[in-house]
């Protein structure tokens, strides 16, 4: 069977013995949306049982608009948000764009129209606390500390996408205000609960928690942007906390695929601009593999990226194996734990191939095998019992079939 795999702009063609393929169930995927931000107007217009959401604000609100920086198109989303916000007689200088830490830089900044390049923008520091505020303390008895403007704000709003993760399960919405916008204890206490484990069709208890602290803080309005291929989107909704799940639905819908049993080979591959693709992406894309691989078996990531590495992926490399670079990253406890951890969990259960443009050096000081050009792959599929095939493993979830 040939089977055409994404990675960077190119397309590798894989023959893949009928006998050995591995079968896949999802559902067909929507088509891209044409015009993103009149999506996004919509959205705002329309929102989930909801009135639009200038009904709710008045000219002398002060509006935190929390943004999720990993989302593509920024300049595109952002624009019709604002507009929104100013219909309702909010003037841009009581708008505040609050981002997650660490800064990027904002060159996002760049894409949006002159009359919005005065937005005031912050990016999140969780280590101090004069841009904290004490929230509330949750009925499990945790002390909420939160990003001071956000707590301030009278009204929030949420620019977030949905994706799956290894902390809260299903990532956005809720979660960009906790753990995102927590403090850094809190933060790094919650690095104890990563868990290989494939989010369920019921809410995880962090992300719950992450409700209840949405509705501490007055219940924000959620813009939820679910992404497809390359940089494109399929679904942008808009609503109260009550929408989030609405969200999640979504991005299964678009995401989550069932596999029939376990591959003794898993070939996955992180198709579109590879200038945007982060090690953080590979390390997902890893995990995702890692949840329907057989015990030992061979997992082989095909990208074109050259992805900057963080303090997790440096401290995996200063160790001889997976078990004890995850125990650096629970001792250590870094701001990119989580990537670390979906690296190195994957790294126990197979072994570990990776096409891309890092330094064969560092590739194997990640407990990986270097492969030089596509065309190995083959080599891989060739030797293999049975092969499944995962396009864009750094957005899906991937999940044994229950029989």
């Amino acid at each position: 069977m040939l089977v055409r795999l994404n990675w960077g702009r190119h397309v590798l063609e894989l023959d893949v013995p009928e006998r050995g393929m591995v079968a896949t169930h999802r559902q067909a995927p929507a088509p891209p949306i044409a015009d993103l931000g009149a999506a996004v107007r919509a959205a705002l217009e329309a929102p989930i049982d909801f009135p639009p959401l200038r009904r709710a604000l008045t000219p002398d609100d002060h509006v935190a608009v929390v943004v999720d920086e990993t989302l593509p198109r920024l300049g595109e989303l952002l624009p019709p948000l604002l507009s929104h916000l100013q219909s309702a007689q909010v003037k841009l200088s009581a708008i505040t764009l609050v981002c997650p830490a660490p800064s990027t830089g904002q060159p996002w900044l760049e894409d949006l129209p002159d009359e919005f390049q005065e937005v005031r923008v912050e990016t999140h520091q969780p280590a101090d606390r004069r841009k904290l505020s004490y929230l509330a303390t949750t009925r499990a008895g945790r002390r909420i500390y939160l990003n001071r403007t956000v707590v301030d704000a009278d009204q929030i709003v949420l620019l977030t996408g949905r994706s799956y993760d290894p902390l809260v399960g299903v990532r956005g919405a809720e979660t960009a205000l906790f753990p995102t916008l927590a403090d850094q204890e809190t933060q790094q206490a919650l690095v104890a609960k990563l868990s290989i484990q494939a989010p369920g069709r019921t809410i995880s208890p962090l992300r719950q928690e992450a409700v209840e602290v949405a509705w501490l803080l007055g219940a924000p309005f959620l813009v939820q942007a679910i992404e497809g291929g390359d940089g494109e989107f399929v679904h942008v909704i808009a609503g109260p906390v009550e929408s989030s799940g609405t969200g999640v639905k979504l991005l299964d819908a678009r995401w989550r695929l069932e596999v029939d049993r376990p591959a003794d080979l898993v070939v996955a591959g992180i198709g579109g601009d590879p200038a945007r693709h982060t090690f953080d992406d590979l390390a997902r894309g890893f995990l995702c593999c890692a949840r329907v691989v057989k015990p030992g078996g061979r997992i082989a990531l095909v990208t074109d990226a050259q992805p900057q590495l963080g303090t997790a992926a440096q401290l995996l490399r200063e160790t001889d194996e997976p078990a004890l670079g995850l125990k650096a990253l629970l001792a250590e406890m870094p701001e990119d734990a989580a990537t670390g951890f979906s690296w190195a969990s994957a790294a126990l259960d197979a072994r570990l191939y990776l096409l891309s443009r890092l330094a064969d050096e560092t590739v194997e000081e990640l407990f990986a095998t270097p492969l030089e050009k596509p065309g190995q792959v083959k080599h891989l599929i060739d030797n293999a019992e049975s092969c499944l095939v995962i396009p864009d493993a750094h957005r899906a979830l991937a999940v044994l079939k229950k029989s």
